[in-house]
């Protein structure tokens, strides 16, 4: 009797534990995302590679098809005209799930447009959104914050961004994310807190001119830094001051990384 006590409580837990192994792993997630040129979709694939969720694209009824000037004219032109695309309508039931990693890249400081249209059609009540997006300097701050506001159901989580540029680091990046807020199990470095602002010198003006120069916009002039060092190198955080496309004066707030033995890059611009 014993014996067969221990055998149904062993099926119980062992039940529970392959019914939450298959939660983890993206039983009631959903990947949605938009992309144009495919970047985004790299870092939407390598999410569902991880948490074996659901994927699915949101599709503009009229690609964005053209080049970057050919995007940010029509984009303008339908600004002017207080006009929204129209987007294919969701392939997937929605109510399945419990959270939804939500990918776009950032137009005009936020998520794309087409995304616009999915946010203002779907309230998402009650979902766990997680952000992501790609950016060719930053806009992942300001594109969560946005969703907040456009999704005031919802529960917005923490945000994932990686610069077009370092695209090919996203598999490592992707894996901590995941790992640091409980998407999947594991173990991270825990990094600690950058030190405290201080005047940059001489060393560290280099550092920031070899990440940020070859960016085709300027990025400012560096005024104070914080570093943190890691197994893997040493982080910088930037304040610098610069103008703003209208003229006006900017501060912005600049991450940068060196991994041991390789040159200095910028990862994010928080403007």
């Amino acid at each position: 009797m014993k014996t067969l006590l221990f055998v149904c409580l062993f099926a119980m837990a062992f039940s529970n534990c392959f019914a939450e192994s298959l939660d983890k792993k993206g039983s009631k997630t959903l990947i949605l995302y938009y992309s144009q040129t495919g970047v985004t979709k790299k870092v939407a694939e390598e999410l569902q590679k991880q948490l074996g969720a659901d994927i699915e694209a949101i599709q503009a009824i009229k690609p964005y098809d053209g080049n970057f000037e050919e995007t940010i004219g029509r984009c303008l032109e339908e600004k002017k005209k207080g006009e929204l695309p129209h987007i294919r309508p969701i392939k997937s039931d929605l109510k399945k799930y419990d959270t939804i990693f939500l990918g776009y890249p950032i137009w005009f400081g936020t998520y794309a447009t087409p995304v616009i249209t999915f946010v203002n059609t779907f309230k998402l009540a009650e979902k766990q959104i997680v952000p992501f997006c790609t950016f060719g300097s930053g806009g992942l701050v300001e594109s969560v914050e946005h969703l907040k506001k456009a999704l005031p159901l919802a529960n917005i989580q923490e945000g994932y961004g990686i610069r077009e540029a370092r695209i090919a680091k996203a598999s490592k990046e992707v894996d901590r994310f995941l790992k640091l807020n409980g998407y999947i199990v594991g173990n991270v470095e825990i990094f600690p807190d950058y030190s405290e602002q201080k005047p940059v010198n001489a060393e560290e003006t280099k550092i920031f001119k070899e990440a940020c120069s070859g960016y085709k916009f300027p990025l400012g002039t560096p005024i104070n830094c914080g570093c943190r060092k890691s197994d893997n190198g040493i982080d910088y955080l930037f304040f610098a001051k610069g103008k703003s496309p209208d003229g006006r004066d900017v501060e912005t707030k600049i991450y940068i990384t060196v991994e041991n033995g390789k040159a200095p890059e910028f990862t994010l611009v928080v403007r």
